[in-house]
């Protein structure tokens, strides 16, 4: 913070300063950012509903928060919170009714405890040392996000009674196999970029609508056939040398498969509702089959990438790419106007 400090709080007055809460009513209390060692000076309205702890410099959880029995969302996140600071969770049943725990970018090394909150919605434990999911199956049922990237996690495990589960974020991990997401019927997002994944097993499903395999080490695009809801599919910096086994993916809106070995985009004919198309850093040789395969989305196109291809370099690569899609308003990294 860069106020001037004019009283040991750094605040001028104590109506100024949001450490000190007068109303004893209060449902929110942001402390985002404040340097805290402690929160010894702070006051816990028996009230709160929300509490924000962001960006501290907590070691311990003050054992008040144990009492706050109408706490909706805690958040943890950016301070110095380990595996045996944390245990204390697990014995606060007045938190049971607790939808958001946040524990995001601290020091733990294994998934805390935290059966005792039966109605969570939101768990987050990304950027940390965890090293294995166990513990996830004392996770209440109702999880419907659940956030472990940027760990040491090297296998999908427990994970199988979320059945209300929206969004999983798993990426930057050392996961290998891609497993134990078939009950995860009602599964919306899935985020595994940055792992070491070398094949797609989805199960089939049915309401995925957006996925994510950024950089890993996929040589095939087959396993996404029955992911029949999906609109947004990231597979750049991976080794696939050919577009298949997606022209099931009617739906699909965005396509990156931009870092790998293609030669063509042969495979996406029956793509009607392309928006994005990013290819680049490929080697892809003619923009006349770029026409004739995404046909399918001629008029829907608004945005190619294609730079760093051998087709890149034709003869006035612009306009042509104009003439081919009538709608686009980027190619590469220039936008342009409806009115070219």
């Amino acid at each position: 913070m860069d106020a001037v400090y004019e009283s040991p709080s750094g605040f001028e007055s104590k109506e100024d300063d949001p450490m000190i809460v007068d109303d004893l009513n209060s449902t929110v209390l942001d402390l985002t950012s404040f340097q805290l060692h402690d929160l010894d000076s702070i006051e816990l309205p028996s009230s709160l509903m929300e509490l924000d702890l962001t960006a501290n410099r907590l070691s311990s959880l003050d054992s008040r928060i144990g009492e706050l029995s109408n706490l909706k969302k805690l958040s943890l996140r950016q301070n110095l919170i380990n595996d045996a600071a944390v245990e204390s969770l697990s014995r606060w049943n007045a938190l049971s009714g607790l939808e958001e725990l946040i524990l995001r970018d601290n020091q733990m090394t294994k998934i805390p405890d935290a059966s005792i909150f039966k109605r969570l919605l939101v768990f987050d434990v990304s950027f940390n040392e965890i090293t294995s999911l166990h513990g996830l199956s004392k996770v209440s049922d109702s999880l419907t996000e659940l956030y472990v990237s940027k760990n040491e996690v090297v296998k999908m495990e427990e994970l199988d009674h979320f059945h209300q589960l929206q969004i999983l974020e798993l990426g930057s991990n050392r996961l290998r196999v891609m497993e134990n997401l078939r009950n995860l019927v009602n599964l919306q997002e899935l985020w595994l970029g940055r792992n070491r994944i070398k094949a797609v097993n989805l199960c089939g499903l049915r309401c995925l609508q957006k996925i994510s395999l950024q950089s890993n080490r996929l040589t095939s695009m087959t396993g996404f056939e029955g992911c029949i809801a999906l609109e947004e599919l990231y597979l750049s910096h991976n080794g696939i040398s050919k577009i298949e086994g997606i022209s099931t993916l009617v739906n699909l809106r965005i396509l990156d498969v931009s870092s790998n070995k293609l030669t063509s985009v042969s495979g996406t004919e029956k793509l009607t509702r392309l928006e994005d198309l990013w290819l680049n850093d490929n080697q892809i040789e003619s923009l006349e089959s770029i026409s004739e395969d995404v046909a399918g989305s001629r008029e829907k196109l608004t945005t190619i990438y294609l730079e760093n291809n051998p087709c890149a370099k034709t003869p006035n690569y612009f306009a042509r790419l104009k003439q081919i899609f009538p709608n686009i308003q980027q190619i590469d990294s220039e936008i342009f106007t409806k009115d070219f």
